[in-house]
């Protein structure tokens, strides 16, 4: 059972190694990766189309007016719901990353280690449903899994510190 992850950028160029993320993004063949440009202004874009030429499992969503980060979001969503069958898809903010100090490359890697966990995450998550959950709520918050996992040991020592 595959995963969704919705990565949002805006004006991210100095957060993306390539090379690293390449290389993480090859070793597993579970999770489809949506990443939204957010308007860039500086070469992200660019350098997520270099991501994408080099993983069959990434796809991009361009987003040509700067809207907020909920409207991103969707946007990927909504791309991910046409184009895929995921029972599981995820989101994160780069943005929301750096404000808690967190490197985007040791995210992937804890996202390509930890997958059954964060699908389990979502199983959870889901059962706690009265109704069933819309296109949208369905989608859960990446960083809502990474604090219930601070504390806890994860993949190959990565600390996570969430405030």
């Amino acid at each position: 059972m595959k995963l969704g992850i919705i990565i949002v950028f805006n004006n991210n160029q100095d957060d993306i190694k390539t090379k690293t993320i390449i290389d993480q993004l090859k070793s597993t063949d579970q999770i489809e990766f949506c990443l939204v440009d957010n308007e860039s202004k500086d070469d992200t874009l660019e350098l997520l189309r270099e991501i994408k030429e080099n993983c069959s499992s990434v796809s991009i969503v361009e987003i040509k007016k700067h809207v907020s980060i909920v409207a991103s979001k969707r946007a990927g969503a909504r791309y991910m719901f046409n184009n895929f069958d995921l029972r599981h898809l995820a989101c994160l903010d780069v943005n929301t990353l750096k404000s808690y100090r967190l490197n985007l490359s040791d995210i992937i890697e804890l996202i390509c280690t930890e997958t059954e966990s964060i699908i389990s995450y979502d199983r959870d998550l889901k059962s706690k449903y009265i109704i069933k959950p819309t296109l949208f709520k369905s989608v859960f918050s990446l960083m809502d899994y990474l604090k219930k996992v601070q504390g806890k040991e994860v993949s190959r020592g990565l600390n996570l510190i969430i405030v």
